[in-house]
């Protein structure tokens, strides 16, 4: 089977990721290829590209810190999309030279002393201006993201209590949906996508057994038993892998569900048709489940 760049594993599982998902994905070989060539960095726990670890440098180029989703990227907090350039935070009476504020996504703000940690944001200020300003699909992912690599829900949702301002109404939406099962940014965006949809209730990661155990797929709404798998380049990698997952999506089906598969191509860059395909899947289950009920 083709197997995944190591840089378009790294873009797909969100611009950082550990090792041993790189391995599963891009094998050993090339990894240690990467690292070897420049082409994959090690930052923390954590790997990720040239570029976004070069955002340090950017920051302290203007005497910055890292904001928004190059602060998130910094602390190992997966993104849907990496920023094309470095997003860093001045204070606001801080003159930048016009080449740094081309190269750079300058934000003028005075933090205080809690706001800041180290050449970065704090992560509960990241989070705050994450959930404030991103696009709801990308805030999603970042507190996804936050939440699978430890920051405490019951922290996320008193943050987002207290906000108050501008975005703060959004930001308390995001929190409230934030969900650290989720396995990645993509799975991630492919859950916003759902939460459009009327009468769809998808939840990350269900162990489903219908008696037995067929799985745990990426979002499954239980009352509709529809499944939907995010599937990226982690579906298969090889032969045993694709028959494992044939035999499950069959077992899934004979037991009565339903397994909708999305690429990360139609999730990212055509929502609106994942979005018409889940739709028309509502009504038809929903028409089924009704007729069940005539019948009975």
């Amino acid at each position: 089977m083709h197997e995944q760049t190591v840089e378009q594993a790294l873009a797909e599982l969100g611009g950082v990721a550990r090792r041993g998902a790189l391995v599963r994905v891009c094998g050993r070989r090339a990894v240690d290829a990467a690292l070897a060539g420049g082409e994959l960095v090690v930052a923390g726990r954590h790997y990720t590209s040239p570029e976004v670890d070069a955002a340090r440098a950017e920051a302290a180029s203007v005497s910055g810190v890292l904001c928004l989703r190059s602060a998130a990227l910094a602390r190992g907090w997966a993104v849907l999309t990496t920023p094309p350039r470095a997003e860093v935070c001045v204070p606001r009476k801080r003159k930048v030279a016009a080449p740094a504020q081309r190269r750079l996504a300058l934000r003028w703000v005075d933090l205080g002393p809690d706001d800041v940690d180290g050449d970065r944001t704090s992560p509960d200020r990241t989070l705050a201006d994450c959930l404030r300003t991103l696009p709801f699909a990308e805030a999603l992912a970042v507190a996804d993201s936050a939440l699978r690599e430890g920051y405490p829900p019951a922290r996320l949702h008193s943050l987002a209590r207290d906000l108050r301002g501008p975005g703060a109404a959004r930001a308390r939406r995001v929190a409230a949906l934030g969900d650290g099962r989720a396995a990645n940014p993509f799975e991630s965006a492919l859950r916003a996508v759902c939460l459009e949809v009327v009468g769809l209730d998808v939840v990350p990661q269900v162990t489903i057994r219908d008696p037995h155990l067929l799985g745990r797929p990426d979002l499954t709404d239980v009352r509709l038993k529809v499944v939907l798998e995010a599937d990226s380049f982690e579906w298969h990698g090889d032969r045993a892998a694709l028959h494992r997952d044939a035999n499950r999506y069959n077992a899934l089906v004979a037991a009565g569900w339903l397994v909708l598969r999305f690429s990360w191509e139609e999730v990212m860059f055509h929502p609106e048709r994942v979005r018409a395909v889940l739709e028309a899947v509502v009504a038809a289950r929903t028409e089924q489940r009704c007729a069940g009920c005539r019948a009975a």
